[in-house]
């Protein structure tokens, strides 16, 4: 499921696209944001589904290989432990599994060079010929086996990276959160799982996120103007349009949480923003947006321009300094 930081990460690039766009439908830019995020859970479902599709590769090249001219006597009588994986017969036989493959059109039928290569890099691996080889067929142990070649062969395969990429420029990135959430859906199948068990959901809480993912869209955009004179003022060395546009965006964001998020510590915000900047931002950036917030907030909380209740007063005086590394 996507934690705060990343649903901000999403919020922050709705945002810059919207400010970068001649478009000023606030509306349609939200509408696209949420369709954004929807389309993050479509990628887990793809690499979810691809686990059920390598066993179906491997069920062609065994029918293939015995109809050979020569079959050897394992073509003709071969070892389907892998076909018959007995996780991968729940997965595949579970419900919710099913109805999100066909209401999101998931489908690799195009794709059979790509999984089989996939397969056959795993068909040559040391995991594979132990698992082939054991004697033991306990659940876990065929649960264990998918965890473990989808970790070393399938989350990060340059050529399958490669496809979802061209499908969506931002699953290059998102696919680094849902690898996670595969290996965490695959462990909680129990052997006892019936077909209504439950799949991860995308949100931890969908009421909840959704309204926070909303609301810090629309109030960056609204309030932009006065999130700007306020950078503004605290930049008085420096010409705005010379501050790096995502830098300028994350602290209009970090800023417009502070004040129109009550619930939420000043800490929290401020520190999940400079981590972002680590990310989005050049090296110098975590200092810089550090030095600005830090003086823009003490302002604001010397003037009670935010109040915080709840959670939110568990607020502590962020330690720049430990971002500096």
């Amino acid at each position: 499921m996507l934690n705060r930081r990343y649903l901000r990460t999403k919020v922050m690039q709705s945002l810059y696209g919207f400010f970068q766009s001649s478009k000023n439908d606030l509306a349609l830019g939200e509408k696209e944001l949420m369709n954004g995020l929807e389309k993050v859970y479509t990628l887990y479902v793809f690499q979810l589904s691809l686990l059920v599709e390598l066993k179906h590769v491997a069920q062609v090249i065994t029918e293939d290989a015995k109809t050979k001219y020569l079959p050897t006597k394992d073509n003709l009588n071969p070892n389907l432990k892998f076909i018959e994986n007995k996780f991968l017969k729940l997965l595949e036989n579970n419900i919710q599994f099913k109805t999100e493959v066909n209401q999101r059109k998931v489908s690799w039928n195009n794709e059979f060079e790509l999984v089989k290569n996939i397969f056959n890099q795993i068909k040559v691996s040391k995991e594979y010929e132990a698992y082939m080889t054991s004697e033991d067929d306990s659940y876990e142990t065929h649960k264990k086996f998918i965890a473990e070649i989808f970790r070393e062969y399938v989350a990060d395969h340059e050529l399958l990276n490669h496809f979802y990429e061209e499908r969506d420029l931002h699953w290059s990135e998102d696919i680094y959160i849902i690898n996670p959430m595969i290996l965490k859906t695959i462990y909680s199948f129990e052997s006892q799982s019936n077909p209504f068990f439950s799949l991860l959901p995308l949100y931890k809480d969908k009421e909840e996120d959704e309204v926070f993912v909303k609301n810090l869209f629309r109030q960056t955009i609204i309030k932009s103007d006065e999130l700007e004179a306020l950078i503004k003022e605290k930049t008085n060395n420096w010409e705005l349009e010379r501050i790096a546009v995502m830098d300028v965006l994350l602290m209009k964001m970090a800023l417009a949480e502070v004040i129109q998020f009550s619930g939420i510590p000043v800490n929290v915000t401020l520190n999940e923003y400079i981590e972002i900047s680590k990310t989005f931002s050049s090296p110098q950036s975590k200092s810089f947006i550090n030095g600005i917030l830090d003086k823009i907030v003490t302002d604001l909380e010397t003037n009670n321009k935010f109040m915080k209740v709840g959670r939110g007063l568990q607020y502590k005086k962020p330690n720049f300094r430990k971002h500096d590394d």
